[in-house]
């Protein structure tokens, strides 16, 4: 049986992860799985057992238990590898974004998804810190998102800063990892990610 094949897509908050995935999921045969909208999804789910308590970590700025996240996104990767299966073979492509945040959540994915697929890249969206600030409180306005306010994102920044930048180090020491510059347009920044994923393949 064919595995998976997976690309985290990670970057800080307001990188520009989730517009690139949909641009990507749009020109290429990726089905994406976005970790922050599947914590989202199961907080504002009726009777969700998990609900408060993500939000509670959302709204810190922290990062949402790995028991939780890992099963989040098990459940959709099988759901999602068995309904690819029957469809399209070449559909057998995730972008996951958002994750692994931090050790524990990678710690979490080799133990769950071990042997289960293979991790092609990662994309790595670099971009300064108040570029991200400026565009996550510009989407603010107008995204209804608790997390897109001045304090939570400087909670956030420092997050990612403590958490996932070592993450995305340890992949580049493995060769791993493809950097984009995302302080630019959408559509220049998405003109790189194109040229790689036409070489990747």
């Amino acid at each position: 049986m064919m595995k998976p094949q997976v690309v985290f897509v990670l970057g800080g908050p307001g990188a520009g992860k989730g517009t690139q995935c949909a641009k990507i999921v749009e020109n290429y045969s990726y089905t994406h799985l976005s970790a922050g909208d599947l914590l989202r999804e199961e907080r504002s789910r009726t009777g969700s057992e998990f609900g408060q308590l993500i939000d509670n970590y959302i709204k810190e700025g922290k990062i949402v238990p790995v028991e939780i996240t890992i099963n989040l996104l098990k459940k959709v990767v099988t759901l999602a590898m068995e309904q690819t299966m029957k469809a399209d073979e070449k559909k057998f492509r995730f972008l996951i974004d958002g994750f692994p945040r931090n050790q524990d959540n990678l710690q979490g994915w080799n133990t769950v998804m071990d042997g289960k697929a293979d991790v092609k890249f990662v994309l790595f969206f670099d971009c300064s810190n108040e570029v991200c600030i400026d565009r996550c409180l510009e989407r603010g306005k107008s995204s209804g998102r608790t997390d897109d306010n001045r304090e939570s994102l400087e909670k956030r920044i420092q997050t990612y800063l403590q958490s996932t930048r070592p993450i995305i180090e340890q992949y580049e020491k493995q060769g791993k990892v493809r950097k984009i510059d995302a302080s630019r347009s959408v559509d220049e920044v998405f003109g790189d990610v194109k040229n790689l994923l036409d070489k990747e393949g």
